[in-house]
C-alpha cells in the first residue's frame, strides 16, 4: 500500500498541519479523526486494515487530517467561546479552501481528477464529516458518518452564535427552505448516518433520529442506520461498520 506523510503550513489557521495519505487512487475518502485526536489514530486504531484490500486495489485512497477540536469543539481546555468559534470557522476554511485542493491534486492521475470527495469519520469525525457535506455539497459527494451528534449544544450549552448555526446541521437544515438550491444537491449525494444502540449511544441516537426526520422532511435519501443494543460506542464496532458502508457506498 502506498503510504505519504504531509506536513504543509496553513494560511487559515496560521500553523503546520499534518495529514496522511494511503493508497495511490480511487475514490478520495476524507477522514476526520475522534474528538480531540490526530491525522495518526485511524491507521493507529486499525481502521485503514480493514480497507486495505479496497486501497491496494485503487478503489479508495484515504486522507487523513489532523483536528483542531481541542481549542474549537471541545470545552474542555479553558478558551472562551469567540476564540472556539473563531477556531472552528478557520478550520472550515483550511478544510475547503487548503487542504480539499490538495486532495485533488495528490488524488489526480495524468489530469483525471475524481468527480467529488466522501467523507467519514467516527464519533466527533462523524460530526465532522457530515457538516463539511451538508454545508459543501459542491464539494463532497457522500459521507459515511459512525456514530456522530450534528448539533452543538453538547459542545457550547445554551452558547449559540453564527459560526455556531453555520456547523450545526440539525439547525440549519431544520432553517433551510424546502427549494433551497443545497436541498437539490444533497440529493444527488451519498449519505450514511449509523449509530449503535449500545453504550454510550444514547445522545447519538436522539442527534441521528432528528437528522433522519429532517431529511424525510425534505426528500432527501439517506441510509439511516441504527444498529442493534449490544452496539456500543466505541472502535470495536466502528472497525466492523466501516467496512461495511465502505464496500456498499463507495
Amino acid at each position: 500500500m502506498k503510504i505519504e506523510y504531509y506536513k504543509e503550513y496553513s494560511e487559515a489557521l496560521n500553523r503546520d498541519m499534518e495529514f496522511k495519505v494511503y493508497g495511490h487512487a480511487g475514490r478520495p475518502l476524507l477522514v476526520f479523526p475522534t474528538q480531540d485526536g490526530r491525522f495518526f489514530d485511524f491507521e493507529n486504531r486499525h481502521m485503514v486494515d480493514t480497507i486495505a484490500d479496497l486501497i491496494e486495489q485503487g478503489r479508495v485512497q484515504l486522507f487523513c487530517c489532523d483536528s483542531m477540536d481541542k481549542e474549537g469543539w471541545s470545552p474542555y481546555y479553558g478558551y472562551s467561546y469567540e476564540h472556539r468559534t473563531y477556531i472552528i470557522e478557520q478550520y472550515y476554511l483550511y478544510i475547503v479552501n487548503e487542504l480539499v485542493p490538495r486532495i485533488f491534486e495528490i488524488n489526480s492521475n495524468g489530469g483525471d481528477y475524481a468527480d467529488g470527495i466522501y467523507t467519514t469519520g467516527c464519533s466527533m469525525g462523524a460530526s465532522h464529516a457530515a457538516n463539511f457535506l451538508f454545508r459543501r455539497p459542491d464539494i463532497f459527494k457522500g459521507c459515511i458518518a459512525l456514530s456522530g451528534y450534528y448539533d452543538s449544544d453538547l459542545f457550547f450549552d445554551d452558547y449559540h452564535d453564527a459560526i455556531t448555526y453555520r456547523n450545526s446541521p440539525i439547525e440549519y437544515i431544520n432553517g433551510m427552505s424546502y427549494d433551497h438550491p443545497y436541498v437539490s444537491l444533497y440529493r444527488q449525494c451519498r449519505i450514511v448516518l449509523c449509530c449503535g444502540q449500545g453504550a454510550w449511544e444514547d445522545d447519538m441516537i436522539r442527534s441521528t433520529a432528528r437528522m433522519q426526520e429532517l431529511l424525510n422532511y425534505k426528500d432527501i435519501p439517506a441510509w439511516i442506520d441504527f444498529w442493534g443494543y449490544d452496539v456500543n460506542h466505541d472502535w470495536d464496532w466502528w472497525e466492523i461498520q466501516f467496512p461495511y458502508f465502505v464496500e456498499r457506498v463507495i
